[in-house]
């Protein structure tokens, strides 16, 4: 029987973790033991749990700050709300048609990533952050000021803020400031858990891959990388893009669990706090980011009766994370466990083995 490696055991574990809890979840909700509030939480969970693993390939794994994560998500979020809209009567299934607009969602997201890339690939550092900053708050500005709209003779769009007039029967899908409303809420946990799988898959693969390791090669020394043939901005490219398409599959997920939303909820914030889920979860730690994203979303959530004091309690909340997770003891705790779990699978090989 074949060996499983490091990776594989990690890969199959956090498999593992992940449908272990979707699979409890599931079982409280059917039961009536989750309320309404938390149901509420589910689905944001899952697309910021997609959100945090595609940055996490970017920043953590190729080495690159991105702070317009934000930016690719809105693209997403706007062009599902956009493709379901129009849809709506050419596909009637619910599910085939939110499919269809986070497909959509991702595949503008990663176009655009690839247009932006371009240029901006070729920056590194404090440059690369601070232009794809600038990307998010265009793209925020971009869709606030966005009108468009559909009638019988097509598809009308305008950046004026006089706005757009339809003929008779129009509908606007898109209203500039007031953003998107009336949106068919069409997400569900299931699909969400579906995209957290299809997420882990693309990325754990890619890591794993040939191209995976080119990827960190550049990662950790760019002058190295380069003398043995690797092209550097080649690979950069590839990360970039796979996390921005990523990321609007994930932006149109959101924004299909909500009746209405705006433009300003994909701001800096959105991106940073992205970003804080990526650094608190580990650095290049796929299982970490889930984690992280699951917990630092719901806890601030969780604590919107305490008004005022929330937000300073997540502030104390993040810095003790931060000084537990990185102590050496924790890593050495974090280390012990691993190797055991390590060690439950290959007792279970040699069993196999045996009976064999």
């Amino acid at each position: 029987m074949k060996k499983l490696n490091r990776n594989q055991v990690k890969n199959a574990s956090t498999y593992i973790l992940v449908t272990a809890a979707f699979l409890i979840l599931q079982v409280l909700s059917t039961q009536g033991k989750l309320n309404s509030t938390t149901k509420g939480f589910l689905v944001p969970a899952c697309a910021y749990i997609v959100l945090a693993v595609s940055l996490n390939l970017l920043v953590g794994i190729c080495g690159e700050l991105s702070l317009g994560h934000a930016g690719f998500m809105g693209i997403g979020a706007f062009t599902g709300i956009v493709v379901t809209s129009l849809l709506a009567e050419a596909v009637p299934n619910g599910v085939l048609r939110l499919v269809m607009g986070m497909i959509a969602g991702g595949v503008l997201a990663g176009v655009v990533g690839f247009l932006i890339g371009i240029p901006v690939l070729r920056l590194r550092g404090d440059y690369l952050a601070i232009v794809t900053l600038a990307f998010g708050e265009i793209m925020k500005n971009v869709f606030g000021n966005l009108y468009l709209g559909v009638d019988e003779t097509g598809l009308h769009a305008t950046l004026k803020t006089e706005g757009l007039t339809l003929a008779e029967g129009g509908k606007m899908i898109i209203s500039g400031p007031r953003g998107a409303t009336g949106i068919t809420k069409l997400s569900t946990f299931a699909i969400g858990f579906v995209l957290i799988l299809f997420t882990l898959f693309v990325v754990q693969n890619l890591i794993n891959s040939r191209e995976g390791r080119a990827i960190k090669a550049v990662r950790d020394n760019r002058i190295a990388a380069e003398s043995v043939g690797i092209n550097v901005t080649a690979f950069r490219m590839k990360a970039f893009v796979v996390s921005a398409f990523l990321a609007g599959m994930a932006g149109a997920l959101y924004a299909m669990n909500y009746g209405s939303i705006t433009a300003s909820k994909f701001n800096f914030n959105t991106s940073i706090n992205i970003l804080v889920f990526v650094v608190l979860g580990g650095m290049g730690n796929i299982l970490g980011s889930i984690i992280s994203a699951t917990v630092l979303y719901i806890l601030p959530e969780a604590m919107r009766g305490l008004q005022d004091y929330r937000m300073i309690l997540y502030a104390v909340v993040l810095i003790l994370v931060m000084l537990f997770t990185w102590s050496p003891k924790m890593k050495d705790i974090i280390s012990v466990v691993t190797d055991k779990v390590r060690g439950v699978f290959r007792k279970n090989e040699k069993e196999a083995a045996f009976h064999e």
